[in-house]
């Protein structure tokens, strides 16, 4: 393939990356990434969470479905509603999200654990009650819970979605089992640690939830939010349409999504399912590859199965 072939490809990938840092600049969350030398942190490159985490197109895509699906709960809501300034500085809360859950996936054990008592400290001071008088705290256990399930569910479905990785068998059960360390370290209690588990949890939890005035108003911001970048209005629409592709049939149906506009997340989920792979090889430079470094293994393994430790039971099903 000649020089000028490969130059489209190559524009596109630059532009990628001017896109993905003006939206997430990099070295504003201060964590520590590169040492101690060896220290695996809460999870380490054996573990099914270090892919899922690495992989740019599907976290994004799973952190705006999760945003959705967190919008049905109305203590969850309340908690955003009066304690954060959502409505102008969305993009703020997407970064933060962006690097506590970076951080606590990648960092070493020390860091990681700065950022849980840090996030834990502000969960003490958010509680309040909801438009009809019920009560929420932000460290309720219950209320943990919810909030970790809804993410990790997003991203797992995203990194099915978009990664371009097939799971092997007892993939997703190890996700949901490691990925609640970080919640139980917040004070989340009976966090579902498998895929069957967490279909559970929803049904459990789905006569809690419902779509009111606020999770409307939640909704119209995020799909006018503006994305500090060139070209923010199809990059917000196919991200988000992706993300909302990636939710259960009977959170789209709460939601209110018509046909019509399922048809067009299924469009943009096709779109980002296309372009996932320029975003990848824009950013061979992550924070993933940093702890990699780190650990002294190569950046290689983040796209590939092997060494990563899987329940004996689900290995011998396999």
């Amino acid at each position: 393939m000649t020089g000028l072939q490969l130059r489209p490809a190559a524009l596109m990938q630059a532009a990628i990356r001017r896109w993905v840092l003006s939206v997430f600049p990099r070295g504003q969350s201060m964590i520590d990434y590169d040492t101690p030398a060896g220290d695996p942190g809460q999870f380490g490159p054996q573990t099914v969470t270090w892919r899922v985490h690495a992989d740019f197109p599907g976290m994004l895509a799973g952190g705006l479905g999760a945003l959705l699906l967190q919008a049905l709960h109305p203590r969850a809501l309340a908690g955003v509603w009066d304690h954060s300034d959502f409505r102008a500085d969305l993009v703020g809360r997407l970064r933060r999200t962006t690097a506590f859950v970076a951080g606590t996936t990648y960092a070493g054990t020390a860091e990681a654990q700065r950022l849980i008592d840090r996030v834990a400290a502000i969960h003490t001071h958010v509680r309040g009650a909801t438009a009809d008088g019920m009560p929420y705290a932000a460290d309720d256990p219950d209320f943990l819970t919810w909030v970790h399930v809804s993410e990790a569910y997003a991203f797992m479905q995203g990194f099915r979605a978009y990664a371009g990785m097939a799971l092997p068998p007892g993939a997703e059960d190890r996700y949901y089992d490691e990925s609640r360390r970080v919640a139980e370290a917040l004070g989340a209690r009976e966090v579902p640690a498998s895929a069957a588990a967490v279909s559970a949890y929803f049904d459990s939890v789905r006569p809690e939830l419902r779509f009111d005035a606020r999770s409307r108003e939640v909704l119209d911001v995020l799909r006018r939010v503006r994305l500090p970048v060139p070209g923010a209005t199809p990059s917000r629409e196919i991200f988000l349409g992706a993300g909302a592709a990636l939710l259960p049939g009977w959170a789209s149906a709460m939601l209110g999504t018509t046909p019509a506009q399922r048809m067009r997340d299924r469009t943009c989920a096709r779109v980002l399912r296309t372009a996932a792979p320029l975003f990848r090889a824009a950013l061979p430079d992550g924070i993933a590859p940093r702890a990699c470094r780190r650990l002294q293994v190569p950046s290689t393994i983040l796209r590939s199965w092997t060494g990563v430790q899987l329940r004996e039971d689900d290995v011998a099903r396999g």
